[in-house]
């Protein structure tokens, strides 16, 4: 049984034209991981990251040569420490891990016992290693009894070329269901973590459950899981305790991002014949290059994207309300820009949007109350300190 997705048709010589092209022709594509494609679900309307990803241009060196370099991954001990808990949890045959699971997602299933398994995955290359790894699927299914894969590589298809994904660990039930684990080294304190490492968790093990999915469309009786396990340190020790995330909603989004993707030859059609994104170019070229796709940028991007620092720096000479936040580019409602929404705070109504617009008429009123309060602060006198007695010792 093939460990690859089920293709669609095979990509044409003109797209595979059309994306050297774009990442220029002596440059090889840069493959995509879970990290990447859990980024394109955290912000779905960017248009210049799901091309550049769709085209495999290598963002890192890109904002390198466009000078707005971004420096992105863990300390060195943060490594350690997650790799030393990792290996904890796993410990004694996965016996913890396969315990937190039952007690988690066991149902009426039989605890773990000394059955359970944990096939070896080696093989030569990510290729062998995804086959080895649906192989080992297969068994696991077939046998009805606990299982745990270890570092398993998952096969998906994205832009009609596989991506090689690793998740930390899979389970495979007695019933025939598949759960993606996640393990984090971020603490679980009083049975909750911070949230935006969860929401970050959660939209990179979406990425693996959609990549799960397609070998268990293969497979008679398996099932994989909308729920994924989330194991971190409890509270301030180093004792692990999982919870359960739903990743349904992450998965629908992600799912829509991989769809563009396959249809990147569309995005690119309203672009400048010749456009380049090769990094050996000049910095001025490679500037109206990207400049050419439109970016949707916001705060969150930082932690996200190597672009971040460019798109920032665009996004604040352009006045774009977005780069204080979407909340904030929400709540402006039809003022497109910062510049906009100071005049219509100052009374202006030359600027964008109708006259009786009600977010203008909002910042009118939040002028007013500033200036009063500080025209009431500047009359009060100065504050004084209370004199202290001298010591009589």
């Amino acid at each position: 049984m093939s460990s690859y997705p089920p293709s669609g048709p095979p990509q044409t010589t003109t797209l595979r034209q059309r994306l050297a092209d774009l990442r220029g022709p002596a440059v090889p594509p840069r493959p995509l991981d879970a990290r990447a494609l859990a980024a394109l679900a955290a912000n779905p309307g960017c248009g210049r990251r799901a091309l550049l990803d769709g085209a495999g241009v290598d963002k890192t060196a890109l904002a390198a040569a466009l000078g707005s370099p971004a420096a992105f991954g863990q300390s060195q001990f943060a490594i350690v420490r997650g790799n030393s808990f990792e290996a904890k949890v796993k410990g004694d045959g996965g016996a913890e891990l396969l315990r937190l699971t039952h007690a988690r997602l066991g149902g009426a299933a039989e605890p773990p016992g000394p059955d359970s398994r944990v096939p070896d995955l080696t093989a030569a290359g990510p290729e062998g290693r995804a086959a080895r790894t649906a192989l080992a699927l297969r068994e696991a299914t077939a046998a009805r009894t606990w299982t745990l894969l270890d570092h398993p590589m998952l096969a998906l298809e994205v832009a009609g070329t596989p991506a090689y994904l690793e998740p930390d660990a899979v389970v495979v039930h007695p019933d025939g269901r598949w759960t993606v684990v996640e393990i984090k080294s971020f603490p679980m304190i009083d049975g909750a973590a911070d949230a935006a490492k969860v929401g970050a968790a959660a939209r990179q093990a979406a990425v693996y459950v959609l990549a799960l999915e397609q070998t268990a469309a293969k497979l008679a009786g398996a099932e994989v899981g909308h729920q994924v396990l989330l194991v971190c340190p409890k509270d301030f020790s180093n004792l692990p305790t999982a919870a359960l995330v739903d990743v349904r909603r992450e998965r629908s989004v992600t799912r829509r991002q991989l769809e563009r993707l396959t249809r990147v030859e569309e995005l690119a059609d309203g672009l400048p014949e010749g456009l380049c994104f090769d990094p050996a170019r000049p910095a001025a070229e490679l500037t109206e290059a990207v400049s050419a796709v439109s970016a949707a940028y916001a705060p969150e991007c930082l932690a996200a994207c190597e672009l971040a620092f460019h798109c920032r720096e665009r996004s604040r000479a352009a006045g774009e309300p977005a780069a204080l936040g979407r909340s904030v580019r929400g709540e402006l409602g039809g003022l497109a820009t910062v510049g906009a929404a100071l005049a219509a705070a100052a009374g202006d109504r030359s600027g964008d949007g109708p006259a009786d617009d009600p977010t203008a008429a909002a910042l009118r009123q939040a002028a007013r109350l500033r200036a009063e309060a500080l025209a009431l602060a500047a009359a009060r006198p100065p504050y004084q300190a209370p004199e202290t007695p001298e010591c009589p010792c």
